[in-house]
């Protein structure tokens, strides 16, 4: 069996909408790497750092000798590929626009204090290179949550960031962590999340559910000693205020996730009262509602 063309340094993650995109790695672990409820680049393997432009260039010709013409998609790994310098991304978008006929979008997650360092105009020029989405995890809109968290981001520099994406005619999407601040912070968490997207209008919107397949140790340290996690029933009236209050014009909204108990889809905001609707069936009905079993529930 012949190896894998692309030479990734495990574990590698993707959005769950990449899943037919070829993952290209232009740096490896995130170039932040300190919130406390993310586990994905904690390895000490997954230290960060940029790959070299040569080993990129490789992995690319190497794709195209085993892919030739099937790729359309390529998503820039690991965490947060906007860390690299415009001209080195532009290089990037050159070489696989130039090798792959069949390319249509580019993407790459993006963290917002990442944005804060290039200029809207920049950021058009990545877009025209080829650069389509940015995967922005906003987690939450509330700056106490975020501080407990050590996001690293306030309310403020996630607007920002979301401002400039937009003005430089990238597409975005965004991802909030339902259940972050748990029982305590739970409400000014639904509502400020909510008032961050309605400033923003995001194109592609979800949420996960917060979880701790490693154990919840490393997130109660940075948290504090009054984290309550919320219960099921806890995560939908959280969710349901979230959703009360956002005022989105047209927003395409998935909580469909596999950490999340109830799979919601619709756009917003046409589809909210349905939307609400299938969730206060789900607060009315804990038996009936039609809910992902715990075993399939996972990251």
């Amino acid at each position: 069996m012949n190896a894998f063309p692309i030479r990734y340094i495990e574990p590698v993650f993707r959005p769950p909408s990449e899943a037919k995109s070829l993952i290209l790695p232009v740096t490896n672990g995130c170039s932040w790497n300190k919130c406390t409820f993310c586990e994905m680049y904690t390895q000490p393997q997954k230290k960060f750092r940029a790959r070299k432009d040569d080993d990129i260039r490789q992995d690319i010709a190497s794709a195209a000798s085993a892919f030739g013409g099937q790729v359309s998609r390529v998503f820039l790994a690991d965490g947060d590929a906007m860390v690299l310098p415009t001209r080195r991304l532009l290089a990037i978008l050159a070489e696989l626009k130039s090798t792959f006929p069949a390319l249509r979008r580019v993407s790459s997650y993006c963290l917002p204090r990442n944005v804060a360092r290039k200029t809207v105009d920049e950021l058009a020029e990545l877009r025209e290179a080829g650069l389509e989405i940015l995967y922005v995890g906003m987690e939450s809109g509330d700056d106490e949550v975020l501080r407990r968290v050590n996001k690293g981001e306030s309310y403020e520099s996630t607007r920002s960031a979301l401002t400039k994406i937009h003005a430089a005619g990238l597409t975005s999407s965004v991802m909030v962590l339902n259940g972050l601040g748990g029982e305590a912070l739970s409400e000014q968490h639904a509502v400020n999340t909510a008032r961050l997207c309605n400033e923003t209008q995001p194109h592609f919107l979800s949420t996960l559910v917060v979880s701790f397949p490693q154990g919840e140790a490393r997130f109660r340290e940075g948290f504090g000693s009054d984290f309550e996690p919320l219960s099921q029933q806890g995560l939908f009236r959280e969710i349901r205020q979230f959703l009360d209050n956002l005022e989105l014009t047209k927003t395409v909204f998935r909580s469909d996730h596999a950490s999340n108990y109830l799979v919601l889809k619709g756009t917003l905001g046409r589809d909210k009262s349905r939307l609400l609707e299938e969730v206060d069936f789900a607060i009315a009905n804990p038996g009936v509602a039609p809910l992902r079993p715990e075993w399939m529930r996972g990251l």
